[in-house]
């Protein structure tokens, strides 16, 4: 018997795989509120407060340009363009109520026991479950896997808890949010920025420190640039201390109070909305694991796994977000359960590979990214070993708009110890994900600069700019762009 422990992060991957080998699968998933009381179906983060909502409104956004951009190709209409929040959150909560109900049937389908409980393991091979009325049952298993992901921090002064939302929540508010502070900087905090700004709302971002940590920073300065040039504001170098609500209402009005992190001065500013952007935290303290043994790490409360994702108690296995030194990505958490199950009931020997996993971030100018960031490349090869190929381009469809020429841009970090090897690989242009994708399979094939200067690009796309790239970094050639 396999049981999965809380399972939002992903899809029911693991449990369906291990239900198809023939086993008896029991998947415990149960979503705590929100302090504002939010919550919501089975699918786990991605699908229900993640990447499903975040892209569909994402792409709300760039139909507002598309619809800009339309005049300049002869497009002509009379009436006032708006936007309505309420419809948008209304069709995209639809779809998202659809994604819940094919994986509750797919989990029927396949015999899987789905009981919306949270499970806390009380001794070795048992769990409490406790659903919504507060009923309990124990349940015990041979083997379990935790896949309990992550949610979203605060920032621990007064006002946060009561008056702020965080991701959890802006995806089903039922409000336009109005004039909005984003208080962080990753890439949850860009990219709902970006659509909130590309909806035509006043956004304020609210920086610690550097933009997009763990990513290539060349890139994050970039994003940070265009949304600013897009009417974004940036507030650099602050941290609120203090949210205070001035006024009730859908939205109301809120004062918010930050001090400078390299000096005296204070601000105060006031916004219909505050949202928090600023880190996810595991959901592992609260769910028994010093009961069976299994060790964290303290400082972040991420599970240490072997390469077979197995923790310090054999019977016990991680997947997922909660990994400690791993992804967080809801693709990789997937292929990990999948084959996790293949391992331990199909006779595979297959591990997840989490080497040059591509991911994208859909900030306004999406960016895309497969291997090592400039400054990791830099520390792991030597800046002497290394060959940076880059360009800016301009797509064809942009230039009768006449927007935003030399902004997109374009890099590949080389190995010229190992046949100009492609050990890093980003894009920051429109549909970075569609490019990065194919990109990244040949990555894993060993891509280099010869095999991609001997590819014949499409023309006219976005992508083909990697297979005629020939100025590097270091020659400090103009990579300017005059046209497609």
């Amino acid at each position: 018997k396999l049981l999965n422990v809380n399972l939002p992060p992903l899809y029911p991957t693991t449990p369906s795989e291990a239900a198809t080998l023939g086993k008896k699968v029991m998947v415990l998933d149960y979503v705590v509120p929100t302090p504002l009381g939010t919550t919501w179906g089975l699918g786990g983060t991605c699908v229900n407060v993640g990447c499903i909502p975040k892209k569909l409104m994402h792409q709300a956004a760039l139909l507002g340009q598309a619809l800009k951009d339309s005049r300049a190709y002869g497009w002509q209409y009379e009436e006032q363009v708006k936007h309505n929040w309420e419809t948008m959150v209304e069709a995209v909560q639809n779809y998202i109520g659809s994604l819940n109900w094919g994986y509750r049937l797919s989990l029927r389908e396949k015999s899987v026991t789905y009981q919306n409980s949270y499970g806390e393991f009380v001794e070795p091979h048992k769990v409490k479950a406790t659903n919504r009325k507060g009923q309990v049952t124990y349940h015990t298993a041979e083997t379990f896997v935790l896949a309990t992901g992550e949610r979203p921090r605060y920032l621990g002064i007064p006002g946060d808890k009561e008056y702020c939302i965080t991701s959890d929540d802006l995806f089903s508010l039922p409000y336009c949010p109005g004039k909005t502070l984003v208080v962080g900087a990753s890439y949850v905090a860009l990219e709902c920025a970006g659509f909130l700004a590309g909806l035509g709302l006043d956004v304020t971002v609210m920086v610690r420190s550097i933009l997009l940590r763990g990513f290539d920073q060349e890139m994050a300065e970039k994003i940070g640039a265009h949304m600013e040039t897009h009417g974004v504001t940036f507030i650099r170098k602050f941290v609120p201390t203090q949210v205070e609500r001035l006024e009730d209402g859908t939205p109301g009005r809120l004062k918010v109070t930050a001090k400078c992190t390299e000096g005296p001065e204070i601000f105060e500013g006031e916004y219909n909305t505050v949202l928090l952007a600023i880190g996810r935290d595991a959901c592992t303290r609260n769910i028994g694991l010093q009961t069976i043994g299994v060790k964290i790490n303290e400082k972040n409360g991420k599970v240490p796994v072997n390469d077979e994702e197995q923790t310090n108690v054999p019977y016990v296995y991680a997947i997922g977000d909660i990994l400690d030194g791993k992804l967080e990505l809801t693709p990789v958490a997937i292929q990990a359960g999948k084959l996790l199950a293949r391992r331990l009931y199909g006779g595979s020997s297959t591990k997840c590979d989490y080497i040059n996993v591509p991911t994208t971030v859909f900030t306004p100018l999406e960016y895309g990214s497969c291997g090592l960031a400039e400054e990791k490349a830099k520390e792991e090869y030597g800046e002497q070993n290394l060959e940076v190929y880059h360009s800016l381009f301009w797509p064809l469809e942009w230039t009768i708009p006449g927007r935003d020429n030399n902004t997109c841009y374009a890099k590949i970090i080389c190995n010229k110890l190992d046949s100009n090897r492609v050990v890093g690989f980003h894009v920051l242009g429109p549909n970075a994900g569609e490019v990065t994708q194919g990109f990244a399979a040949a990555i894993k094939c060993g891509l280099t600069k010869e095999l991609l200067d001997e590819t014949i690009g499409i023309h006219p796309t976005c992508a083909e700019v990697f297979t005629t790239m020939d100025i590097t970094k270091s020659s400090g050639q103009d990579i300017t762009q005059r046209g497609c």
